[in-house]
């Protein structure tokens, strides 16, 4: 049995559309699947469901290629999941994915109604939930979460003549509640009158004032030329301080 062509792009272009609505939003906010990745997911799972209903033998069960369509875009959003040192990035675009193969299954079978709501959905959980959970990690309050500790690296470029000045200054910076200096080293710079200070730093919990704060105040001494944090396994900030007097 075959489909009508007009039934078919309705339903291949109702898909299309609700995926390229939640790509909107996923491409606002610059998020590695947008406009194109959203719609051809949704656009894909609508011709799956399209095969499996009228590309085979009327016994064979339809159902079957939708499971197959579950599995394949989990495989697809394990690709957007990135996790880079102690923080992960991509889950609630690998969750929009998933969704919007739905949608799109649901457009495929002409359940079309259930597709606009899924996608009316999605887009309302990502544009209202997403400051929410900003909010909620604005808050102080920890009750009832789970705290990670967190290694820094504090480097700092100074004169070598204020070298000792400087050691006393970093570790005043990092003397703090939950914070414990467990390493500080020293190594050549660029130049020959100046040195690399490096300081290793464990936080019970992450603490990024508390760094920014050291940058800033280290960065005010006269012999020091650069300063910048970083975690360990992640990009470093950029260096903060004073070019060539």
């Amino acid at each position: 049995m075959n489909m009508p062509a007009a039934e078919l792009l309705v339903r291949v272009g109702l898909a299309t559309v609700l995926g390229l609505a939640i790509g909107v939003e996923r491409q606002w906010r610059s998020r590695m699947a947008g406009l194109q990745t959203m719609a051809l997911v949704s656009m894909g799972s609508a011709l799956y469901v399209i095969l499996g209903a009228y590309g085979f033998h009327r016994d064979t069960d339809p159902t079957r290629v939708v499971a197959q369509i579950v599995t394949g875009v989990g495989f697809l959003g394990a690709g957007v999941i990135m996790k880079q040192g102690s923080s992960v990035t991509g889950l609630n675009t690998a969750a929009t994915l998933w969704a919007t193969a739905a949608v799109g299954a649901l457009a495929g079978a002409w359940a079309w109604r259930e597709a606009v709501a899924g996608a009316a959905i999605i887009l309302a959980g990502n544009g209202f939930l997403y400051p929410l959970a900003a909010r909620m990690d604005r808050l102080h309050f920890e009750a009832g979460r789970e705290v990670t500790p967190v290694d820094y690296v504090l480097d700092v470029v100074c004169q070598r003549d204020g070298e000792p000045a400087v050691r006393a200054k970093i570790v005043d910076a990092v003397t703090g509640p939950g914070f414990r200096l467990k390493q500080l080293g020293s190594r050549e710079a660029g130049t020959p009158n100046e040195v690399v200070l490096s300081a290793d730093v464990s936080a019970a919990k992450r603490d990024d004032a508390q760094l920014d704060s050291a940058v800033r105040s280290l960065s005010a001494e006269p012999t020091v030329r650069a300063a910048r944090w970083s975690t360990k396994n992640e990009a470093a900030a950029d260096w903060s301080g004073r070019g060539p007097d």
